[in-house]
């Protein structure tokens, strides 16, 4: 990622009474304000739709299955990015300045890295999940256990901590790239930069690893899913026009398993590639990727874990009366912790 490429008639600098200070990037008022607005919406709509997650399925005990577990931690690990990397990072987009230190910028990329690496982790171990729910599932409560999703969850966390903060605090990303981070030196900046190496390395382990495990298993679980439909189709037209009635709901229900695969897959994939992309390509041209392209990628990615509770969340009927519960307060009410969640007739 270059240095941004300011105009001298606008400059200014990050910090005025200190030598070797970034030169900040004056935006027209109107621009930064519809960033603030547009990145403040999304810091808000990523924590409270993950909020609402993480309290229903915490306070609700007939949530407590393996399942919920799983999307549970990947609620808690979005909800953490709006809290403390999502903020940090807005200031930065906008401002073109880093104003927290030197320590901090190095802390705020590795959560940045981890919790971002996280969330894929999770959306992927969420798809094996599905996976046996669609296609194998007289066996999905004997093989999708508690201690499975403990497995995984170990997996979803302890890689992309030892990741992010081995690559941050080794400076392996920067070997091969040191003239030009110390062409960019300046107090006020806080970038993250990957050699050719690393940047290839980093984008395989955080997103096209994970996200080809993804969208190869919701290719076979919706092959899966067209194969019974077409079964039961067969079936119904077998035992004559009476059937008809079941026929049609197997085809609704074809529909709507395709309608939500293509969501899921399309959504990660339009969030994250653009990113990975640009910092696989980078180094190459030499870190002439434009500082607010980058920026639109980064956030661009972050939206994902914006998505994340609406996409996971509003397709469970469940989730849709956990948050009519909390938004009208019956869940202060005694013993609702023990309330049913789950339609009479599902």
């Amino acid at each position: 990622m270059n240095s941004p490429n300011w105009n001298p008639v606008e400059v200014q600098f990050c910090f005025s009474s200190v030598n070797n200070s970034c030169p900040r990037y004056v935006r027209p008022l109107l621009t930064a304000c519809v960033m603030y607005v547009v990145m403040i919406g999304a810091i808000v709509m990523t924590m409270l739709g993950n909020m609402v997650v993480i309290i229903s399925i915490a306070h609700f005990k007939q949530l407590h299955s393996p399942t919920n577990f799983l999307i549970l931690s990947m609620a808690t690990t979005d909800f953490l990015l709006s809290c403390v990397v999502m903020p940090f990072s807005m200031i930065r987009s906008i401002e073109s300045c880093w104003y927290f230190g030197d320590l901090f910028c190095k802390v705020h990329s590795c959560c940045d890295i981890m919790l971002c690496t996280t969330s894929i982790f999770h959306l992927c171990f969420i798809s094996v999940d599905r996976y046996y729910a669609v296609c194998d599932p007289l066996h999905y409560v004997t093989k999708i256990t508690i201690p499975v999703i403990e497995v995984f969850l170990l997996i979803s966390w302890s890689i992309p901590i030892l990741f992010a903060f081995g690559l941050v605090f080794s400076e392996l990303n920067l070997f091969g790239a040191e003239d030009f981070v110390s062409a960019i030196d300046c107090t006020g900046l806080c970038v993250l930069i990957f050699n050719k190496l690393w940047g290839v390395l980093a984008s395989f382990i955080a997103f096209f690893l994970p996200g080809t495990v993804m969208v190869g298993i919701y290719i076979h679980i919706f092959t899966v899913a067209r194969k019974h439909a077409k079964q039961i189709g067969t079936g119904a037209r077998t035992k004559g026009a009476g059937s008809e009635i079941n026929k049609k709901a197997s085809s609704k229900k074809e529909t709507k398993a395709t309608k939500t695969l293509s969501i899921v897959m399309g959504v990660f994939v339009l969030c994250w590639l653009p990113f990975f992309v640009v910092t696989i390509t980078d180094p190459y041209i030499n870190f002439t990727t434009p500082e607010d392209v980058y920026n639109v990628f980064l956030w661009l990615g972050y939206f994902n874990s914006t998505f994340n509770p609406i996409i996971y969340g509003m397709f469970y009927p469940w989730f849709r009366k956990a948050l009519k519960m909390i938004i009208t307060g019956m869940i202060f009410c005694p013993d609702s912790s023990n309330l049913s969640m789950f339609p009479v007739h599902a």
